[in-house]
C-alpha cells in the first residue's frame, strides 16, 4: 500500500463519526485565512509542502479544532485565525500595472500599492491586463475569491470601452448575439451607446465570464480596435468616482455580508477596524482619466 493511500485511510479513519466525516476540507480553512487561493494550496498539498497532524496532508484531508497542522515546515496557527473577519479592498488599478505578485521583469504590480494585512495576504478576485484599468477587488479570504471567480456563478462585469470611429448596428446586433472565439463562445449581455468625441465612441458592455482579454477579443473579432478599457464594476460593487487610479478603499461590512451571501457563504463577525475609506499612494497619478459616466 502506497504511503499517500495509508495517509488518506488514517486521515479518513479519524475525521469520521457514526459513517460520516467531520471538519472542514484542508484546503477550504487554508483558502478562507488567506493563506492562498484554494487552486494555489491544492498544488502546495500535492507538492507535499503541508503537514496535517504530522502527517503528510493529502487532498481531501480534513480540519478540526486541535489539528497540527504546518505549511512549508513552519506551524500554522490555525484556531486562533479561524475567525479572523473577511476583509475585502477596492483598488482602482491603472494601466501598467500587472495584478501579480512579482514580475521577473520589474514591472509595477497591484500588491506593493495595498496596504499589508495583519494576517495572511491580499488575493485578487479575477485579473485585469496591463492595459485595462478600473474595478479590481481583493480580499483575505481565498474561498470568497476562489466562488467569486467560478465561471458557473456568471457573475456580471461591466466595463467602458472607447472604440475609434462609428460602429454599425449590425456589429452591435452580432456582438450581442454572440461570437464563436478560438476558445468558445462569447457574448456581451448588453451594450449601451455612451456618447464620445471626434472620431472615438464609447460603450459600456457587460459580460457574465472572465475569460483572458475577453472584452478587446469580441470587438477585435469585428476588427474593432478598443484603445481605452475600464471596468466599473464587478457584479454589486461599482467603482465610486472618488476613487481614482491607485486608490483603494475597504468595502463596509455589510457589502462584504452580502458578496458573501451571493455565493452561499455564511458572513461572519463585523470588523472593528478598517482601513480608512480611501487612500492615495503617495506617487499616484494626479492626471487620472476617467470613462464616461453612464448615462
Amino acid at each position: 500500500m502506497s504511503k499517500d493511500k495509508q495517509n488518506i485511510e488514517s486521515i479518513d479513519k479519524a475525521k469520521t463519526v457514526a459513517g460520516e466525516q467531520v471538519g472542514e476540507r484542508l484546503q477550504k480553512v487554508l483558502a478562507r485565512l488567506g493563506l492562498g487561493s484554494r487552486r494555489e494550496i491544492e498544488v502546495w498539498i500535492q507538492q507535499g509542502r503541508v503537514t496535517l497532524n504530522s502527517q503528510t496532508a493529502v487532498l481531501g484531508a480534513r480540519y478540526q479544532t486541535g489539528d497540527r497542522v504546518t505549511l512549508n515546515g513552519r506551524p500554522m496557527e490555525l484556531d486562533s485565525r479561524i475567525d479572523d473577519p473577511t476583509r475585502v479592498l477596492l483598488y482602482h488599478k491603472p494601466v501598467g500595472e500587472l495584478v501579480t505578485r512579482r514580475d521577473p521583469e520589474g514591472r509595477p504590480v497591484i500588491f506593493t500599492q495595498l496596504p499589508r494585512p495583519e494576517r495572511g495576504r491580499w488575493i485578487a478576485i479575477g485579473r485585469l491586463d496591463i492595459n485595462t484599468q478600473g474595478l479590481l477587488l481583493v480580499t483575505n479570504n481565498g474561498e470568497l475569491a476562489n466562488r467569486m471567480m467560478h465561471p458557473s456563478r456568471e457573475i456580471e462585469r461591466e466595463y467602458a470601452v472607447r472604440v475609434l470611429g462609428d460602429i454599425d448596428e449590425r456589429v452591435l446586433d452580432k456582438l450581442s448575439k454572440g461570437i464563436e472565439l478560438e476558445d468558445g463562445f462569447a457574448r456581451f449581455e448588453s451594450i449601451i451607446a455612451a456618447g464620445g468625441e471626434g472620431a472615438n465612441r464609447w460603450f459600456h458592455v457587460t459580460l457574465r465570464e472572465g475569460r483572458n482579454r475577453i472584452v478587446r477579443r469580441l470587438w477585435e473579432s469585428q476588427n474593432i480596435t478598443v484603445s481605452r478599457l475600464m471596468r466599473v464594476r464587478f457584479g454589486s460593487v461599482a467603482l465610486p468616482p472618488r476613487v481614482r487610479a491607485r486608490t483603494y478603499m475597504e468595502l463596509p461590512p455589510e457589502i462584504v455580508a452580502q458578496l458573501m451571501e451571493s455565493v452561499e457563504l455564511t458572513p461572519d463577525k463585523i470588523i472593528e477596524k478598517r482601513i480608512p475609506a480611501h487612500k492615495r499612494r503617495p506617487d499616484a497619478d494626479q492626471s487620472d482619466k476617467r470613462g464616461p459616466r453612464r448615462r
